[in-house]
């Protein structure tokens, strides 16, 4: 059976597994937002940063990429990305519809932010931009992240309003 994994934000520059075909998409339902503290990734239990989820949203959409992996390497990419993705179980797997560019209806592989967990927030575009600003963690500054997920989703011609702003933000800050 084929596997698909949704990108829409460090999988989209840092699949870390074979991707056999990629292809954009829309999954509804869900909004690509900065709501999720990292205490490992891009921050620190101390001074954490953040990473972006999909936060489950009425009448949202969240335009991003489906990744196809190999034939025959699904179970060794799905142990990867729930390593990987469930570090601190701020994330809920889940398998969900996204509307390909060519008009087909997948489901895949998806990591959605667990609104009950510690690690959720809701901060305004400012306040993220000035956590994001000063970050670091394990994989890196907190600001690589951003830049890197905003520059491919323009690459890739999505349009992300508060990543575009953010990013400017944040390099407005750090100069």
């Amino acid at each position: 059976m084929t596997m698909w994994v949704f990108g829409y934000g460090s999988l989209l520059w840092n699949p870390g597994f074979e991707v056999d075909a990629q292809q954009v998409g829309v999954m509804h339902g869900y909004a690509r937002s900065f709501c999720m503290r990292s205490i490992h990734h891009r921050g620190t239990s101390e001074h954490p940063g953040l990473v972006l989820a999909l936060d489950e949203t009425k009448d949202a959409r969240c335009k991003g990429v489906a990744l196809r992996v190999k034939a025959g390497a699904e179970p060794e990419t799905l142990a990867y990305l729930r390593e990987r993705e469930l570090i601190s179980s701020a994330y809920l797997e889940k398998n969900l519809d996204v509307h390909l560019s060519s008009g087909e209806v997948i489901k895949a592989v998806t990591y959605v932010i667990d609104p009950d967990h510690v690690q959720y927030c809701h901060l305004d575009l400012e306040e993220q931009a000035q956590v994001i600003a000063r970050a670091v963690g394990d994989r890196g500054p907190n600001t690589d992240y951003l830049h890197n997920t905003a520059g491919h989703l323009v690459e890739l011609g999505i349009e992300d309003g508060d990543l575009n702003w953010l990013s400017a933000r944040v390099k407005a800050l750090c100069s």
